[in-house]
């Protein structure tokens, strides 16, 4: 059975509840159903209830370079698992086009006909050479999850998030894996949550003790590819593997795998706001490019309602020409262009691009 999540009255996170529980508060009016930048369907009570306990409920994060896994459960079922389809290959294309775009910029500023010392060479502003700094891109990823992490509190009521963390082999005195596993870890901690530490080999193996799949392909979006990993960080909380002397050793509690929401979370890829373009039209200058600006009043990650020969499209704003709005899908796809007199807003963009389907209690299917 499905649990929904349940705010209170003063939007407090309580216990999820079943789905047909929540069926009968809408149809007697004692709840209604409120929104979040996740797009999970939620309710929030309309009187105050006659209690505010809670059961522990812990979520875990089973982080990658470019697909990220995180699961929220309780010992009696599994609330909601997602599937972070992470910006690294984007931010990084985009730093190294950044990187080329300056050094153009700045040949193009210094005469060279000059001797060196009265060239226009400018000065540094800063000591910009810090030890420990964290790439860009891996910077990105972290920031994603924590965001997720932080709008998952707000509708289920847990503070204990469980962290997978690896090893850097060899004798690198540097390692940005690692370096970005630890500041993801730091800022959970300053956001006030209890951060605990799994290596992968535990993972996998209470994992095969569940039973739970494992997708091979670690680009397919569904649970089995990195939220079933997420289940097993937050079971870590509820079971530990005791060691008999003479035995194989067995594993102490239990949890349930329940069907739950799934989702699908990307980042709106909206490129920065850029100076002009890298290649100039013949004959022209270069255009302004970039940005979340329409001169139709959008923002670029919209979600917005078009109506185009009497058919009713939904998608995010992508893009805008002098009368027309683009509009793409949760993969970024462009869905088409329509009038913008023929847009309505749904929601503002929120920094989170998802797609919520359900998943079944082996964790396979959406």
């Amino acid at each position: 059975m499905i649990r929904v999540p349940v705010l209170s009255p003063k939007g407090k996170p309580l216990m999820p509840a079943k789905a047909s529980r929540v069926r009968r508060w809408l149809k007697t009016g004692k709840a209604k159903v409120v929104h979040d930048d996740l797009g999970i369907f939620q309710v929030q009570l309309v009187k105050p209830p006659s209690g505010e306990e809670t059961q522990k409920i812990v979520a875990g994060v089973d982080p990658g370079k470019l697909f990220t896994g995180i699961a929220v459960q309780s010992t009696k079922a599994t609330l909601f698992l997602a599937h972070l389809n992470l910006p690294f290959e984007n931010v990084t294309k985009r730093m190294t086009q950044r990187a080329m775009m300056r050094r153009g910029r700045r040949g193009r500023r210094i005469n060279r006909n000059l001797p060196y010392d009265q060239r226009n060479h400018r000065q540094h502003r800063f000591d910009n050479r810090k030890g420990h700094k964290i790439p860009p891109s891996i910077r990105a990823n972290k920031q994603l999850a924590l965001k997720v992490i932080q709008e998952l509190s707000r509708i289920y009521p847990f503070w204990d998030v469980v962290v997978e963390v690896i090893k850097a082999r060899g004798d690198k005195s540097f390692s940005p894996a690692m370096v970005g596993q630890y500041w993801q870890i730091e800022q959970l901690e300053q956001a006030g949550y209890a951060v605990h530490t799994q290596e992968g080999w535990y993972t996998s193996t209470l994992r095969q003790y569940l039973g739970l799949p494992k997708a091979k392909n670690k680009a397919e979006e569904s649970p089995a590819a990195h939220a079933v990993d997420g289940i097993c960080l937050a079971a870590s909380q509820f079971m530990r593997y005791r060691q008999i002397k003479g035995k194989s050793g067995t594993w102490l509690g239990s949890i349930e795998v329940t069907p739950c929401q799934f989702a699908v979370i990307n980042r709106p890829p909206v490129c920065r706001r850029q100076l002009h373009m890298m290649i100039p039209v013949k004959g022209k200058g270069r255009r302004k490019y970039g940005g979340t600006v329409t001169c139709h009043g959008f923002r670029k990650g919209d979600y917005v309602k078009a109506v185009k020969a009497g058919v009713t499209h939904y998608g995010y704003v992508s893009g805008d020409t002098k009368s027309q709005v683009s509009l793409s899908d949760a993969h970024w796809k462009r869905v088409g262009r329509f009038t913008a007199k023929k847009v309505q807003l749904l929601q503002r963009n929120t920094g989170l691009v998802s797609t919520v389907g359900l998943s079944n209690s082996c964790g396979v299917e959406r």
